[in-house]
């Protein structure tokens, strides 16, 4: 709705602010001081300061026309009522269905008091109209589902499918879901458009939603595609059976990969250019299953990734640590953590922090993720010869000062990891262990002898991501007494006593303040669940622990001692866990101690 109205009508909205004690009137007469200073619309100003939210002003407004309010910012519509009004048209008049009442379409608008506007959707529509009120993040909230419906794009391919091949059509997507004896030519499906729309519909949604990966499962009747968004796994949709065998071909035919093989994995790759004409790189793992064989599909989108450190969510000591052992000419950098973590953007931004002129840099990745200037990348490929051992021999003849290994997978890769950092290179890389402290132990059981391991590697990094609060419909809280409990339990010894250590301690940690020990409540923060923002979350940030290797340290490699032993003793010379660095992103407002606890849990470390 506009802000900017007449006299009259802005003295009635004041009032009726004041009256449902929306503002008070200091508060009130505060704001037309300031936005007259401003030179800008009271009601404008005081939207945009916090004064009132946009809601309040659409709810007020609302009131003095006469029009019915309706709040949709957390309003979910059945798929088949936003088909009542066609997509382009409810964009146009920023009007959004809400259902049918007798003969009448029940819509919401923005400018829902503009008599002319309301009699020009309807002549559009060919329909009377039952008017309500909303704020513009209520209707944009409503016009993001049109897009977010993938079952019904996808049942609609489907269904016009069965059209144009000439069977009689089911009349609804549902029965086509339904319909399980119908049999669809597979070459019709895959050589034809519908099937090609479908897998796009599918790619499309994952691209819109920030998805990781998208899994394409078959089951008994019925194939389900779920998608990973900020790590978590969702059910989007679930496909006729008869579309599994035309589905999954056509991805292979994408990947370059063998059609009529079904009984052992593959793995291909392709790019999709997304409706933004963004391109994102695919990665395909098919893997045979008991009911068909299982998709994988890994979306690598680098458009909107930042390989800088601190974007990431490193800070305060781990920050320090990594920057620290960056400073060294040679020995080991490793990082741990399962698929998905983050570890390799970890490198490329610490190869970012190196690179310069005077440095030769050579990685050997799979696959190369992001091709990054003034760096020698290298593909593995197997199957002719090009695995990171073969490959780690070949890189030490270029003379390289830093070398990147994609991940040390096996004894030989580890040992040639090593013989390199001996030889005065510095050299990158991860292994899948569940903390920083794991890595030096798993470099043991690879067969790596300690002397070696506690001579050439400098520094240890575990991490992992968790979903981040998103700023929309942020809030916050008092902890309750179990969470202020666990607060103090995990954070005790690096909580100050007094205001004057949390002032000297905060910076040490990456932060502008910190809590007090002692406090009954904590300040935490949640989200808003709404379709775009599920569970309160938006994005990912990282949960890191990192720690130099010590000579303490190296006297317990050189013992082999356990994980545990040597975590205690990089605790002991101050890192910070992974445990301890989430909650206080926590108390720093970032992510919730529920998303702590589900990623970084006590038995996880």
């Amino acid at each position: 709705m506009s802000v900017v109205l007449s006299a009259s009508s802005q003295q009635q909205v004041e009032a009726a602010l004041l009256e449902a004690g929306m503002v008070t009137a200091d508060k009130l007469a505060q704001a037309k001081t300031e936005a007259d200073k401003a030179s800008e619309p009271l009601l404008s100003y005081m939207v945009k300061n916090s004064y009132i939210t946009d809601e309040q002003l659409t709810k007020a407004h609302a009131g003095i026309t006469k029009v019915p309010y309706v709040n949709l910012t957390q309003a979910r519509i059945d798929p088949k009522i936003l088909k009542l009004l066609p997509q382009d048209i409810a964009e146009r008049y920023m009007a959004v269905p809400l259902g049918q009442m007798q003969h009448r379409l029940v819509v919401a608008m923005l400018d829902a008091d503009n008599v002319q506007a309301v009699d020009f959707l309807s002549n559009r529509i060919a329909k009377p109209l039952k008017v309500y009120a909303a704020s513009e993040a209520g209707i944009r909230q409503v016009l993001r589902q049109y897009s977010t419906r993938l079952d019904t794009q996808i049942d609609d391919t489907l269904q016009s499918h069965l059209d144009a091949t000439g069977k009689e059509p089911e009349g609804t997507a549902a029965a086509v879901k339904g319909n399980k004896n119908k049999v669809i030519s597979i070459k019709d499906l895959v050589e034809d458009s519908p099937i090609s729309k479908a897998l796009s519909a599918i790619l499309e949604f994952a691209a819109q939603n920030r998805a990781s990966d998208v899994h394409i499962e078959p089951m008994e009747k019925e194939v389900k595609v779920r998608c990973r968004v900020d790590g978590v796994l969702r059910e989007v949709m679930r496909l006729p059976k008869n579309t599994e065998a035309a589905l999954i071909s056509r991805i292979k035919i994408l990947s370059n990969l063998k059609i009529d093989e079904h009984r052992t994995p593959q793995d291909g790759q392709f790019t999709f250019l997304a409706g933004n004409n963004k391109s994102i790189d695919l990665r395909i793992a098919i893997a045979p299953i008991v009911w068909g064989e299982q998709v994988v599909i890994r979306l690598l989108d680098k458009t909107g990734t930042s390989l800088k450190l601190e974007d990431m969510g490193y800070n305060g000591r781990p920050l320090n640590v990594i920057r620290e052992g960056l400073k060294q000419t040679n020995g080991m950098i490793l990082t741990s953590g399962p698929t998905g973590s983050g570890k390799s953007t970890s490198m490329y931004s610490m190869l970012q922090e190196v690179k310069n002129d005077a440095v030769n840099i050579v990685t050997l990745e799979d696959p190369v993720e992001y091709k990054m200037d003034g760096i020698n990348q290298i593909q593995v490929n197997p199957e002719v010869g090009l695995t990171f051992a073969s490959g780690l021999r070949s890189i030490l003849r270029q003379d390289p000062d830093v070398v990147m290994v994609g991940e040390i997978r096996d004894k030989e890769t580890a040992q040639l990891a090593v013989q390199a950092a001996l030889t005065g290179h510095l050299v990158f890389s991860t292994l899948h262990t569940n903390s920083a402290a794991g890595i030096l132990p798993r470099l043991l059981d690879m067969g790596v002898e300690p002397f070696l391991i506690a001579s050439t590697v400098r520094t240890v990094i575990g991490q992992r991501l968790v979903r981040r609060i998103a700023p929309e419909g942020r809030q916050t809280y008092q902890s309750t007494a179990a969470e202020t409990a666990a607060i103090q339990a995990t954070l005790g010894s690096l909580l100050p006593d007094t205001a004057e250590q949390a002032a000297s301690l905060a910076p040490n940690l990456g932060y502008k303040s910190l809590p007090l020990k002692s406090q009954t409540a904590y300040t935490l923060s949640k989200g808003t669940d709404t379709p775009d923002t599920p569970g309160g979350y938006k994005g990912r940030v990282g949960l890191f622990e990192a720690f130099n290797v010590s000579e303490a340290i190296q006297g317990l490699i050189m013992k082999q001692s356990t994980s545990t032993e040597i975590e205690h003793a990089a605790q002991a010379e101050g890192m910070v866990t992974m445990r301890q660095d989430g909650y206080l992103k926590a108390l720093a407002g970032l992510t919730t101690l529920d998303e702590i606890n589900r990623v970084a849990a006590d038995d996880n470390l």
